[in-house]
This record gives structure tokens, sequence and C-alpha cells, in this order.
């Protein structure tokens, strides 16, 4: 779906003129005001029917109905549009070169999703265009624990995938339960443990046990090389011995990393029945899970995963695809959240995440979720669930600029973002983009 374009070069090329240009002219400008634009803050202060927006250095510096923009500042003059926080797409695939899945174990804790990032994929600009700002890119869903999942800004234009990365952001690692696991490395026709949901459940276990005793195997070599004596030894003499540390292992660190609460697990979850299984298993050693994505029969356990303390990041009308989502409700996310759980939706799809506010327009439509509440699960509540509240997710002083600007209300049937900035550097700019697209298509020969 990532090519699915008239012209990928047509579209490339516009998108790359627009951001370098826009991104120098910003870099020497002060301050960037955002003027009579009603404004949808997702925060403490609510909507605002016409307000300001004042930006520098990258950072939210006011918002208000009543802000004075300073002299020299760049005005975008907002009037009849909506600003919005920049959506945030709870899981994603964006941006990953060469697939995401890395099947050869069923734990493949120590690979990392940061190492194949691609910043030239042009699914980045695109969701920009959907008002788009930042993403949890997760491993694929073939491993009972994959592979550590990497926080992203939308930065388009930037050279590495580094440079995407979403800084503090806090560590994540992928979990997926039921099929997909226990159907996957079927290479050469050779099952690859464990072929079925009880064999998910116990690998997760018996990983995590192993990780425990990893853990007490270097607890005890460090107390062994704090007891050992600091005598000096004598001239000529050799040093005295010290035990030998054990062989380091990235998966286990990853593991531990989570039984002490550094790193997020995002589980791939259909069934209620695998819902609490992995709530049990994971009272049973120890750790919290953080999100449960897809979650599509949450409804039925929503009380547990509220009492857990875990979020839920769901689809809103997706089911009937195969034969864990036949018990799927379009009333899910509404569901979940009366029942206390912090619910985001996710788009699982490069063309999908382009249109994730109408897709929080459902849960209005599916369970009569407030339309507030609504955008919150693409806004606010994803930033809660991937630890990045203190920076995104609402318009506060304080937060970066990461912002969508609507020619409407973002639930209206006309609606479109006309402007989406990330770090208060404009990403996408809709009047330039047709400029550029025409001006490219000339270059390359009329080229549509």
């Amino acid at each position: 779906m990532k090519n699915r374009i008239s012209n990928p070069a047509v579209l490339t090329l516009a998108a790359l003129a627009i951001v370098g240009a826009g991104a120098i002219a910003q870099a020497q400008e002060a301050v960037t005001a955002i003027t009579n634009a009603g404004i949808m803050t997702m925060g403490p202060a609510g909507a605002i029917e016409k307000g300001t927006i004042l930006i520098k250095g990258g950072k939210i510096t006011a918002v208000g109905a009543s802000v004075a923009v300073p002299a020299g500042a760049t005005v975008i003059d907002a009037s009849g549009r909506v600003v919005t926080p920049g959506i945030i797409d709870a899981h994603s695939h964006t941006a990953v070169e060469d697939g995401v899945n890395e099947c050869t174990n069923i734990v493949t804790a120590e690979v990392r999703v940061e190492d194949a990032l691609d910043p030239r994929d042009i699914s980045i600009y695109r969701q920009l265009a959907g008002g788009v700002t930042a993403a949890n890119v997760l491993h694929g869903s073939c491993n009972s624990i994959g592979g550590q999942n990497a926080t992203i800004k939308l930065r388009w234009g930037v050279e590495s995938g580094d440079a995407l990365l979403f800084k503090g952001a806090p560590p994540g690692i992928k979990f997926a339960l039921g099929e997909n696991p226990k159907r996957s490395g079927f290479a050469g026709g050779v099952r690859r443990y464990p072929a079925t949901r009880m064999g998910v459940e116990v690998s997760i276990r018996d990983a995590f046990l192993e990780a425990k005793a990893y853990k007490k195997e270097w607890d005890a070599y460090e107390a062994a090389v704090k007891a050992s004596p600091a005598r000096k030894p004598a001239k000529g003499a050799p040093a005295p011995a010290l035990p030998l540390a054990p062989r380091k292992n990235l998966q286990m660190e990853a593991l531990n990393e989570i039984l002490e609460g550094k790193r997020l697990v995002h589980a791939h979850s259909y069934r209620a029945d695998e819902i609490l299984m992995l709530i049990d298993v994971a009272n049973e050693m120890g750790f919290k899970i953080a999100t449960f994505q897809h979650v599509l029969e949450g409804y039925k356990v929503a009380t547990e995963i509220a009492k857990h303390g875990a979020g839920a990041s769901t689809f809103s009308d997706w089911w009937a695809y195969k034969m864990e989502a036949y018990d799927a409700i379009p009333h899910n996310a509404a569901i979940m959240a009366s029942h206390g759980v912090l619910v985001s939706l996710n788009s699982d799809s490069d063309e999908l995440a382009r249109r994730l506010y109408w897709e929080a327009a459902k849960a209005v439509r599916y369970g009569g979720v407030s339309e507030d509440e609504a955008f919150k699960m693409v806004t606010i509540n994803p930033a809660k669930q991937l630890g990045i509240d203190k920076w995104v997710g609402s318009i506060e002083v304080g937060k970066d600029a990461d912002l969508a600007i609507f020619k409407s209300h973002p639930f209206a049937a006309d609606t479109r973002v006309e402007m989406t900035l990330v770090d208060g550097k404009v990403m996408f700019d809709r009047s330039k983009d047709v400029a550029a697209r025409k001006g490219v298509a000339a270059t390359l020969g009329g080229a549509q």
C-alpha cells in the first residue's frame, strides 16, 4: 500500500521541495503565530472558539483567546480553520525498510525497529497530509515476544532514521498472542515452536523465568566483585582474581527492563481468553502491560484490563477479516472507555493512518462517545499510552508544537488537513503541495 500513488516521483520530489523550503524559512524566524483559529486543545483549556497559538524554538509559548502577536512574528492566518494537536498513531509499521518481522525465533527481544527505519518512506509525507505527527512503530507479530518498538516523529526530509526518533520516549517492545505467533515460522514445512495457543503462553512465561535466572546470575557476580578484597598486590605479584562475568545477553537485558518497569509492553491481541492469559502471566511474573493492541474482544474483559492498569489501542470498525476477529464490534472503544480503560484508535496501515480523525469520529457514531473524548483517542490518549504526553498530545504551553490545521472540524465530512507542523516547522502545506506537484510534473514532461 505504500506505493499506491499515480506517480511516486512527482509526489516525492514535490514533498521534498515543500519541506526543504519551509524548514529553512522557519529556522530563520523567531516566533510563529497561528491566529484566528478554532482550537481543540485536548487539554485543560478545552475548546477555544477564536484563539492564537505562539510558537518559538519548536515549543508552544502561548495559547488563548487574547494572546498578543509580537512584532516580526510569522503569522499563519487560520480564519475559519480548526487547529488540533498532531494525531498520534499508537500502532504503525510505517517507515520500516524491508519488512517488520524477524521470525526465526519465538523470542526476539534483542531486535530493534530503530535499526531499520527509513526516513525516505513516502508514507511519512502522506500521513503528514492527514495530520499525523508521531507514531509507535512496532515490530511484526510472528513472535510471542518480538522486537523493540520505535516511537518516532514524522520529520519528513531528515536524512537518517535516528533523526526520526522521539527523544525521551520510553522504550517499548512488541508481544503477540493468538494465531500469528503460533502459525509463523513454517519455512520448508517445518513447524516452529510454539504451534498452539498454550505454547504461546508457555513461551512467554519461560522467557521471563530465564530472564530472572540471568538477573540472579549477574546479581551474584556483582555481589562477588563488591565483596572481593581491595588489597594491593605485592610488587611483581598478579592482581587478585575476580569472578568470571556472565556472558551478556541482549535478549535477557530487554526482558529484565520490562521486569524493572523500564520498558513498555505493547501486546498484539484479539480474543478475550488470550488477553486474560497475558494479564495472568504478567501478574505472576511481576510486570505491567502498557497496552493491548487491536484488542478486538476487549469489551468482554474491559473490567479486567482496567484493573491491571493497561491501555487499549483498537480499530474503530474492522472485523470478520479473520476467524479471531469474528466477535469484534464497532462499540468496542466506547465500552472499554466506559469501564475506565484508556483507549486509543490506531491504524496498523499506512493508508488508514491518513484518516485517523475519521476513525475517531466512528466512536461518536458507535457508542455515543463525545466529540472531544473521541478525538482524544487519536491525540492525548495515545500520547499517554506511549509515555510522551508531557511533550505532545494536547495544545498547552511548554509542549512541542506538533499541530494539524484542518479546513473545518476534524469530524466534518468535507474536512481535510491544510497544514501540519512538527516541532514548529511546517512539514505539510496543502497549497504549496498542489503548486509543487504541478511544477514537478511540468519538469518531468507532464507526468501525472
